[in-house]
């Protein structure tokens, strides 16, 4: 899935990621485009709250690609 947050500022990327990781299953990928530099220090911060994590960060043309996974299925 592909959460376009490209020309927003902080924290609209961080939100919209946040909403569909919610609207996702435990353990899917999330691929969030940002242009806002702070993307790349927010997300890894917000996904330490939710339990996610990010997989990659990558940059080019000025656009920011953040490949994150969602917390897996609890277990128990």
């Amino acid at each position: 899935m592909i959460v376009d947050a490209r020309g927003h500022r902080c924290p609209t990327p961080s939100l919209r990621l946040q909403k569909a990781m919610r609207e996702a299953g435990p353990s899917t990928r999330l691929t969030l485009l940002a242009t806002d530099p702070m993307a790349r220090i927010d997300v890894p911060h917000l996904l330490a709250g939710l339990g996610g994590r990010v997989v990659s960060i990558g940059e080019a043309d000025g656009v920011l690609t953040i490949e994150v996974e969602t917390p897996g299925a609890p277990t128990g």
